[in-house]
């Protein structure tokens, strides 16, 4: 199992600081490219309507079941599947929404400031992304480049597969 958490109250903690934290950069950085202070409503509406989309592009990562849950209490939505992947496949579904829903539009917004709605749909995508970060990161420090990862319910686990073992020593 990855050293993680060990229940959602403990992550809900961590990922909302680090949000908390995220948010504020990229709105320093925003107020300063959009030369105002600004939260556009445009965005934030949109924001509000990504977040079933969001997991829907951790999903198509899955080849197998994927079941969708949430604990509204302590601010979460995730989905998960039993199906194994390569560690970097699995890196891939962590960041995937973060990729399509935030760096681009906020890169885009960094381009052409006046698309101000873009700029806070991409800050806020980005910035309450943590817990997909946290799993990226402990997939790349946790697991070797040979292991399999594997989610169950709150927890994600990786192995070594064991014909990799015997070759491996």
């Amino acid at each position: 199992m990855f050293k993680e958490a060990s229940d959602s109250k403990q992550l809900g903690k961590i990922t909302t600081i680090w949000s908390i934290v995220l948010f504020l950069v990229l709105f320093v950085v925003s107020c300063i490219r959009a030369k105002d202070v600004f939260i556009n409503y445009l965005g934030l509406f949109l924001y509000v309507l990504s977040i079933i989309p969001h997991e829907f592009l951790h999903a198509i990562c899955f080849r197998e079941d994927v079941y969708m849950y949430q604990n509204l209490s302590h601010g979460m939505v995730f989905v998960t599947g039993a199906e194994r992947m390569s560690k970097g496949r699995f890196i891939f579904k962590c960041m995937l929404p973060i990729i399509v829903l935030g760096f681009i539009p906020y890169a885009i917004f960094l381009i052409k400031p006046e698309l101000q709605w873009l700029g806070t749909f991409g800050m806020l995508n980005i910035a309450t992304a943590v817990g997909d970060y946290y799993n990226a990161l402990n997939a790349l420090q946790q697991m070797p480049d040979s292991a399999w990862a594997y989610m169950h319910k709150f927890n994600t686990y990786w192995y070594i597969p064991e014909k990799q073992q015997k070759t491996n020593g």
